[in-house]
């Protein structure tokens, strides 16, 4: 295999990604999406839609700046209010170089992993790429990147 598909070191998506993760759909009411981010100590969930295809995410800031900050109730406000519809994925056979590309320029912290019928199967973070050795030069590098303001990132 390519290293394209492969990475570097060989391993893929699915060796480093959380499986499982937990998810909602848009309908789902911002209390019950927080509730759920405060029980698996996580600040975003993918939303999904009745398949298990991501259609979004919604972060713990997207409730308070598109819903709290508004002066709108999160009990009364579903995960359509406050979600980012465009959720950009990586699929479980990719290689950790796509996604260290994908974070830093898209300027995200983790990805939904989906498998080949774009089902969710996983999420890969910042920290699940921690562990990588051979990797830290290049987590150091896409943190900074993810972390510059968008003026600073040529957009």
């Amino acid at each position: 295999m390519s290293n394209e598909t492969t990475g570097k070191s060989g391993e893929k998506v699915r060796d480093v990604m959380t499986p499982n993760p937990q998810t909602v759909t848009e309908k789902e009411s911002l209390q019950v999406a927080a509730k759920t981010m405060l029980d698996e100590d996580c600040g975003s969930l993918p939303v999904v839609d009745q398949h298990r295809k991501v259609i979004g995410m919604v972060t713990d800031r997207d409730i308070v700046i598109r819903v709290v900050a508004q002066g709108r109730n999160p009990a009364q406000s579903t995960v359509s209010d406050a979600m980012t519809k465009s959720a950009f994925s990586v699929h479980e056979e990719d290689s950790l170089d796509r996604v260290f590309d994908l974070m830093s320029e898209k300027q995200v912290r983790r990805l939904p992993v989906v498998n080949q019928k774009e089902e969710i199967v996983g999420i890969i973070a910042q920290a699940d790429l921690a562990t990588e050795g051979d990797q830290r030069k290049r987590l150091a590098k896409t943190v900074e990147e993810i972390s510059q303001t968008p003026s600073q990132h040529g957009n």
